[in-house]
């Protein structure tokens, strides 16, 4: 293949094989040389001591919880697509989509899978993005208040780590933020969808109204909560049980502070699943909850061998089954 094919720009279901290769050594380089930089800054031996000390009993509890979290995330996605009318997606697509849009090899961040995966499913471009939005939506409906109240939970402890400046940010703006988004559902009406600023508000706007509808119906809906939970949950849990295998017993306030922190977006919005910035910011995050540094980036290093990685099997597949799955309503 000639070099200016290979580096030819092209959207995730019309690359060759060997440009999906290219992103994934882009990624491992971004990751590898993230990790090579905080054990630096930890000190090349001290990381070497601790990983001597690794205590492998907690990796497979690692992997369990991932698999979990992953599994959570396919009933939360069936749930938010079949919202209003929208398609009802199968297991085994809803998980080719969310397996997918999870892969190192997705430049522009897995939301844009999901778009082009809901439009393929029959909805409307406007609609495939505003519930795109929605997952976001969804996602930080749930793990935010989590962080406020663990944020809470150290401010009442009277703890320095973290520090106030991670605390408080969680504390206070998370309920405002509540407030400002449902108090703006009053002006959704107002806001015309006509392109530039004004769309991008009323798309948010309708996301958020979304996540409303789905909590009014939680008998019909309720999957999509219980679902980001256990995706929260497992990822968490995968994060503590990769710690628990290089330090004692991490603080869980602590820990779900520097996992949202280091989580500012999360990783399916990120490009390359955030190889490299997931690796620094989370491993520094948690220094600052107090953990110590080298012991930090072990840790994330464990965690994004389950949570990036390992599901790159599964993403190629399940990428592979979209495209089939495209070729297929092609020809009919």
């Amino acid at each position: 293949m000639k070099l200016r094919r290979l580096l030819r720009p092209a959207p995730h279901l019309e690359r060759d094989p060997a440009q999906h290769a290219l992103l994934v050594l882009i990624g491992a380089g971004l990751a590898l040389a993230a990790v090579i930089g905080i054990a630096w800054a930890a000190g090349f031996g001290i990381v070497y001591r601790e990983l001597r000390a690794v205590d492998p009993n907690w990796l497979p509890i690692a992997f369990a919880m991932e698999v979990a979290a992953y599994l959570g995330y396919v009933v939360a996605y069936r749930e938010l697509a079949r919202v209003q009318g929208g398609p009802r997606l199968g297991i085994g697509r809803a998980g080719a989509i969310v397996a997918a849009g999870f892969g190192v090899f997705v430049i522009r961040g897995g939301f844009v899978v999901d778009r082009h995966a809901l439009e393929d499913a029959g909805l409307d471009p406007r609609e495939a993005r505003v519930r795109v939005l929605g997952l976001g939506v969804l996602e930080y409906a749930v793990l935010a208040p989590v962080a406020a109240l663990a944020a809470v939970i150290i401010l009442a402890r009277g703890s320095t780590h973290p520090s106030l400046g991670f605390t408080l940010p969680w504390a206070i703006a998370v309920p405002l933020g509540f407030v400002a988004a449902f108090g703006a559902l009053g002006l959704r009406h107002r806001v015309r969808d006509e392109g530039g600023w004004r769309a991008a508000v009323r798309h948010a706007l309708d996301a958020v109204n979304m996540l409303r509808h789905l909590a009014r119906q939680g008998a019909d809906h309720g999957g999509a909560f219980v679902g980001t939970t256990l995706y929260w949950v497992g990822d968490i849990g995968c994060l503590w049980a990769c710690l628990r295998a290089f330090h004692d017993s991490p603080d869980l306030a602590g820990l779900v502070i520097g996992y949202a922190t280091g989580y500012a977006l999360t990783r399916r919005t990120l490009p390359l699943g955030g190889a490299g910035s997931v690796e620094a910011l989370v491993s520094f995050s948690l220094a600052w909850t107090g953990i110590p540094l080298a012991q930090a980036v072990l840790a994330v290093c464990a965690y994004r061998i389950f949570n990036l990685w390992l599901p790159l099997l599964p993403a190629a597949i399940g990428l592979r089954q979209l495209k089939r799955w495209r070729e297929s309503a092609a020809r009919v």
